[in-house]
This record gives C-alpha cells, sequence and structure tokens, in this order.
C-alpha cells in the first residue's frame, strides 16, 4: 500500500508539473501569443535568428511541442522555408533545456511569492496583466511540484527493489533510454521526464541514458499531432525526430564518459541531469544546424507528394431544400462564409510569400482566388435574400451579421488583389529592395493581418466575447505599429536611405492596404461588443468642457 501511495505521489506531483507548465504556455499566449507568434514568423531570415527565435518560443510558451506545432503550421502555410523550420527546432529544443536549468536553480523558496502575485495580476482586467498573471502562477505552481517530487521520490531512493531496477537498467543503457522515452511521450514533455531523472540517484552512466531518452520521447508527440497534417509539417516534425534519435544513437555508447565529465565539473549547480539535458541539445544544435539543408533535402526525397497539389475546388454549403428552415440554412450560409475567410487567408499567405521570395509566381493563383471570392460571396448574399418565411427576428439578426462579414471579406480580397498583390507585382518588377528594417516592420505587419483573419473567423463562428474584445486590442496596436512604421520610414528617408527612397511610395500604400484589411475584419467584433454593452457610440474624448463628442 505504502508502494501505491508513492506513486500516487510522483505521479500528482509530475500532474502539477504539467498543468504549471499549461498555465505558463496559456497566460504568455494570451499576454504575448500575437508577439511570439510574428517573433517566430519575421526572426528566420538566418540560421542563427532563427535558432533564437525558436528558444524564445519555447521559454515563453514552456513546451517545445507547442513550438513545433506552431512552426509546422507557418511550414504548412509557406511562412518558413524548411531548412530555418529546421533550425527554430533546434532552437526550441535548446529552450525546454534552458528551462528546466532555471526552474532547478534552487529558487522553490520564490513559489509562493509568484503564485500570489500572479493571482493579484490574473484579477486585473487587463489581458496581457492577465495573461501574465496566469503564467507567474504556473511557475510558482512548477516549482511546488519539484518540491513535491522530492519528497515524494525519497522512499524510491531508499527502495531495494527500485535499487534493483535501477541496477538493471545500469546494465541495458538501451532499455533505459527506451523507458525514459516512454515516460516523456506519455507525459508528452521531454522537461517532465526530466526533472523525474534529476531526482533519483543514480551512476552518470544511467542518469545520462535516461535524459537521451527523455529527449527522444519529447519528439514523439508533434509527430503525432501533425499526422493529418501536411506532407511538409510532416517533414518538419519526422525530422526533429531523426535528428534527436541520431543524437541518442551517437552519444549512448559514451554514456559513462560523458556523464562522469560532467559529473566532474567545477561548476555544478543543477544536478548531472538537467546539465546533460543542456549539453546534449546545445552540441546537437551546434551539428545539425550547418547540415540543416542536407537534412531538409533527404527528407523531401524519402517523402515525396503523390501528385501536385491544385487549387481545391470550393466548398458548397448553400443547401437551396433547406432554405425553409431558417436555422439550417443560416447554419450552411455561415460555414460558406468561413469557406471564403479561408480563401482570403490563402491570399494573404500567397501575397505574404511573393513578397518574401520576390517572385510573381503566388500572385497567379491570388488572382483566381479573388474571383472564386467575388463569386462565392455573391452566391451567398442571393441566398440569404431567399431565407424562408419562417424565419424569425434572431434569424435575420444572424442573416444581417453574415451578410455583413461577408460583404468585409469581399472588399478585403479586393485590397489584397488590387492593393497589395499590385504593390508587390511592381516591387518584383522593378527589382526594388526595401530597407532591413522597413522589410521587417512589413513582414510583421503581414503576420499581424493573418492572425487577425484567424481570430475574425473564430469570432464570427463562435461569437466569443473575450476574443472580439481581443481583437479591438490588436486593432489599436495595429493602428500604432502603422504609423510608427511610417514615421519610421520618414526618419530614414531623411537619412538619405537610398532603399527607403526607392520604395517610399510601396512602403506607404502596404501599411495602407494592410491597416484597412485590419479595420475590415475587426468589424465582426463590433456586434459582438456592442449586445454587450462593451462599446460606446462616440469614440471621440470628451472635450474640455465636458461635454461628450458625437461620432
Amino acid at each position: 500500500m505504502s508502494t501505491l501511495v508513492v506513486f500516487f505521489q510522483i505521479g500528482g506531483a509530475v500532474a502539477l508539473l504539467l498543468f504549471g507548465l499549461g498555465l505558463v504556455r496559456d497566460g504568455i499566449t494570451a499576454a504575448f501569443g500575437l508577439r511570439l507568434k510574428t517573433a517566430l514568423g519575421v526572426g528566420t531570415r538566418t540560421g542563427p535568428r532563427a535558432f533564437v527565435s525558436g528558444l524564445v518560443a519555447t521559454l515563453g510558451l514552456q513546451s517545445s511541442t507547442a513550438t513545433a506545432l506552431l512552426t509546422a503550421s507557418f511550414l504548412d502555410r509557406q511562412l518558413i522555408g524548411a531548412r530555418m523550420s529546421q533550425i527554430v527546432l533546434l532552437g526550441a529544443n535548446v529552450g525546454t533545456a534552458v528551462t528546466a536549468l532555471i526552474i532547478s536553480t534552487g529558487i522553490e523558496a520564490l513559489a509562493s511569492a509568484l503564485v500570489l502575485v500572479g493571482l493579484i495580476a490574473y484579477r486585473r482586467k487587463d489581458t496581457t496583466a492577465g495573461g501574465v498573471g496566469k503564467a507567474l502562477v504556473g511557475v510558482g505552481l512548477m516549482l511546488i511540484s519539484l518540491t513535491l517530487l522530492g519528497e515524494g521520490s525519497e522512499p524510491l531512493r531508499q527502495s531495494a527493489a527500485v535499487g534493483a531496477f535501477l541496477g538493471m537498467l545500469d546494465s541495458a543503457w538501451l532499455v533505459a533510454l527506451l523507458f525514459s522515452a516512454g515516460i516523456a511521450a506519455l507525459c508528452s514533455s521531454s522537461l517532465a521526464a526530466v526533472m523525474l531523472v534529476a531526482t533519483l540517484d543514480v551512476p552518470p552512466g544511467l542518469c545520462v541514458a535516461l535524459v537521451l531518452g527523455a529527449n527522444l520521447g519529447g519528439a514523439i508527440p508533434p509527430v503525432l499531432a501533425t499526422m493529418g497534417s501536411s506532407l511538409a509539417a510532416r517533414r518538419l516534425t519526422i525530422g526533429n525526430l531523426v535528428v534527436r534519435a541520431a543524437g541518442c544513437l551517437v552519444v549512448l555508447p559514451f554514456a559513462g564518459p560523458f556523464g562522469t565529465a560532467l559529473h566532474e565539473l567545477p561548476l555544478n549547480l543543477t544536478g548531472l541531469a538537467v546539465e546533460t539535458h543542456l549539453a546534449f541539445n546545445l552540441a546537437l544544435a551546434l551539428a545539425v544546424a550547418p547540415l540543416a539543408g542536407l537534412l531538409t533535402n533527404a527528407l523531401t526525397r524519402m517523402l515525396r507528394e503523390d501528385e501536385a497539389q491544385a487549387l481545391d475546388a470550393p466548398p458548397n454549403w448553400l443547401d437551396e431544400e433547406v432554405l425553409s428552415e431558417p436555422v439550417q440554412a443560416l447554419a450552411g450560409a455561415s460555414r460558406q462564409v468561413l469557406a471564403i475567410g479561408d480563401d482570403i487567408g490563402q491570399m494573404l499567405e500567397l501575397t505574404r510569400l511573393a513578397f518574401r521570395r520576390n517572385t510573381e509566381a503566388p500572385l497567379a493563383e491570388v488572382s483566381e482566388l479573388e474571383k472564386r471570392v467575388d463569386e462565392a460571396q455573391q452566391r451567398v448574399k442571393i441566398y440569404l435574400t431567399r431565407l424562408g418565411r419562417n424565419a424569425d427576428e434572431n434569424d435575420h439578426r444572424r442573416s444581417f451579421a453574415i451578410l455583413d462579414y461577408v460583404i468585409n471579406l469581399e472588399h478585403v480580397g479586393d485590397i489584397v488583389e488590387k492593393g497589395l498583390a499590385s504593390a508587390v507585382r511592381k516591387k518584383i518588377r522593378f527589382q526594388l529592395l526595401f530597407s532591413d528594417t522597413g522589410y521587417k516592420e512589413l513582414d510583421s505587419m503581414f503576420l499581424m493581418t493573418i492572425e487577425t483573419l484567424r481570430m475574425a473567423q473564430t469570432v464570427f463562428m463562435i461569437r466569443n466575447t473575450d476574443i472580439a474584445r481581443k481583437m479591438i486590442e490588436q486593432k489599436v496596436e495595429v493602428r500604432a505599429r502603422e504609423k510608427q512604421s511610417a514615421q519610421r520610414h520618414l526618419m530614414r528617408l531623411q537619412d538619405g536611405d537610398p532603399r527607403s527612397r526607392e520604395t517610399s511610395s510601396l512602403h506607404l500604400d502596404i501599411l495602407r492596404d494592410l491597416k484597412r484589411i485590419n479595420a475590415h475584419l475587426v468589424s465582426v467584433a463590433h456586434p459582438i461588443l456592442d449586445e454587450e454593452g462593451l462599446l460606446i457610440e462616440s469614440r471621440l474624448r470628451e472635450a474640455a468642457t465636458g461635454k461628450p463628442g458625437r461620432g
């Protein structure tokens, strides 16, 4: 019975660690999610920057799996190159190791203070403060879990049976590696497995073998999560698994000397398991990063497309037979509008791809998609005008909301095709080059706009007030970034930067178009917030006389 209690204590401590990790991830995503995604999207133009982007994203999200899935989604939409995405995951692996290093430096005494401060911040209405507060609570719980894990594993360290089992593993390092890999895969966290190993009193060689297994197991969940994704996403996660497996096979025969060398280092602050985790991932990154291109090419040859991908046929959810049933008809119209929004998203991503790669090829598909958007939105409008007489006031209200959103999407399509795509064509044909800073500012605005569209699709579908509020906050940030970028561009002009002079009109036109697109998309949040009484009639501040402004 006592053995069962010990295992429940350890299991509860691991569960608390995973729960804390989840709180940190959710909190950082709520507070800085867009900034993290933007940094990940624009920070991959060079290998070192891609590595740092993966490391920083993982420190924020507290999960290399989350970073891997986010990178896979960017790769799937051609926002990140295949070679750079592999380097991003190398940085993510190091980020997990750095996280283990930070929480193992003896700061458990701060756990209660972090939970208290985090709870106070979480109760504030500000989204950023609330997200930071949730993250601090998560960090505090992670530190508490480490204390519980150490206390819970104490009986195991004194158990003769466990000692015999570890002795068997010490004579079979490969079995130890696979055992640890299974734990990490089950927890979906290499960090949890490494911290569990850190509580055990095992020989240096066995410790290294168990840490290697934790690294191998941590690469399995992203592979499973992308099984149904595109081939590019599967190549990414499989490549990361192959890299970790190869590293484990290379180091495992030398686990004894490797562990002894680390153990005898003069600076032994966090324990052998954590230091092995960090050393292994740093060495792996240094060894593999220069070979990322070869790895990508090999994966491309091994995992090929069965057939060339063509522009998918548009779905048709407008069923004429259910027009007499308003609820079903409106559901079909809503799904059709979501498909239109997906086409708009593809247009934005293709335009950004052409902007980044300086090629007109993706813009041909943009024109085709714009025609499809025009035709689809026209069909939706005609369909809704034929709604049956059984429609009540709520049905009509929903019908108006659908019409308003689809009209805004059609306007966005026009701006992308006639504005953004036209500007990108001009950039390509005249071989115009933006300044490095200007390029980064525009690329960041592209990513923010794509994220706004994704939020708009979610708000339209589930009418979530919190996401609608975030859209309004993001609109303010977009406006501020647009103004800031325009001011910086004018400063570069004053400094005589020739690239800024040649691209001046293009830079300002692209900024203006992206700002207009964001405004159209954010409009989907207005009715939802208005129903909740969260919008004011006028946006003008009260005058000095105290009289409210009229909008």
